[in-house]
């Protein structure tokens, strides 16, 4: 059997109405694909970043802002305080194998979003790591989200 067949449609499906509910909630596309693609270098999946990077351009992100992207901390005036935040939030559940989640970082993440958008931001960290983890055990190439 090949690595690279997609998922079960009831698995996917059920991922996609996730993402989807976490998007909706988050209420800001560009911040969505900013944080899918970073959650996505981090864990190295190749597919979803191609897919977000695509997105992110067609929401009208800035080639300066993508290619930076993986040294936002290092760019203070490219990124807004609540997109710092939401990075900031982003690694520090990505990588959890630091430890739990630093106070200051949840704390900076609470001042810059409400309970219920906090609450999206996270549940989209959560999806993001969880399609990044399918299609790297399966080694699905980019490319295969164009139509």
């Amino acid at each position: 059997m090949s690595r690279t067949r997609l998922l079960d449609p009831e698995v996917s499906g059920a991922m996609s109405a996730l993402s989807a509910a976490a998007k909706k909630g988050l209420g800001d596309p560009v911040l969505a694909e900013l944080v899918m693609i970073r959650a996505s270098q981090l864990n190295h999946c190749a597919f979803c970043l191609d897919m977000h990077l695509d997105i992110a351009r067609k929401n009208g992100e800035s080639e300066d802002r993508i290619q930076l992207l993986n040294a936002w901390e290092e760019t203070e005036d490219l990124f807004t305080g609540r997109e710092r935040a939401a990075l900031a939030l982003t690694e520090a559940v990505t990588v959890l194998t630091d430890g739990f989640v630093p106070d200051a970082v949840y704390e900076e993440a609470a001042r810059h979003f409400d309970e219920a958008a906090l609450a999206h931001l996270i549940a989209l960290v959560t999806v993001i790591n969880g399609w990044n983890r399918l299609m790297v055990a399966r080694r699905v190439p980019p490319g295969g989200h164009r139509p």
